[in-house]
C-alpha cells in the first residue's frame, strides 16, 4: 500500500465519526474550550477538501490544528469524545505527512 493509499484510507475510516464528534464536541466543549470553535473551522475545511480530491493540499490546515491544539494535547477536564477527536485528528495528520 502506497503512503497516499494510506491517508485516503485513514480519511474513509475516521471522517465518518468526526463528521458525528467534532459538531457535538464543540457544543458541548465550546463555551469553556473556546479554540475548539477554530478546530471545528479547520476540521470542516479539510473534510470539504478531502471531499472534492484524492489529493488535497492540506499543509496549512494541518499547520493550524498543531498549533491550535499545541500538537493535539489534550486538556484535563474534556471527555473523552473530545479526545478522541483531538487522537483522530493526529492520526489524519500522522498519514498525511507520511503521504508526502
Amino acid at each position: 500500500m502506497t503512503e497516499k493509499s494510506r491517508f485516503i484510507n485513514v480519511v474513509e475510516e475516521l471522517m465518518p465519526t468526526l463528521e458525528q464528534y467534532v459538531p457535538v464536541v464543540d457544543r458541548v466543549h465550546g463555551a469553556h474550550h473556546p479554540e475548539f470553535h477554530e478546530v471545528r473551522a479547520v476540521f470542516n475545511t479539510i473534510h470539504a477538501k478531502t471531499k472534492e480530491t484524492i489529493n488535497p493540499d492540506l499543509n496549512v490546515e494541518f499547520t493550524q490544528l498543531r498549533k491550535i491544539t499545541d500538537n493535539y494535547v489534550v486538556p484535563d477536564d474534556v471527555c473523552e469524545s473530545y479526545e478522541a477527536v483531538y487522537d483522530m485528528l493526529k492520526a489524519l495528520d500522522t498519514a498525511y505527512l507520511t503521504s508526502k
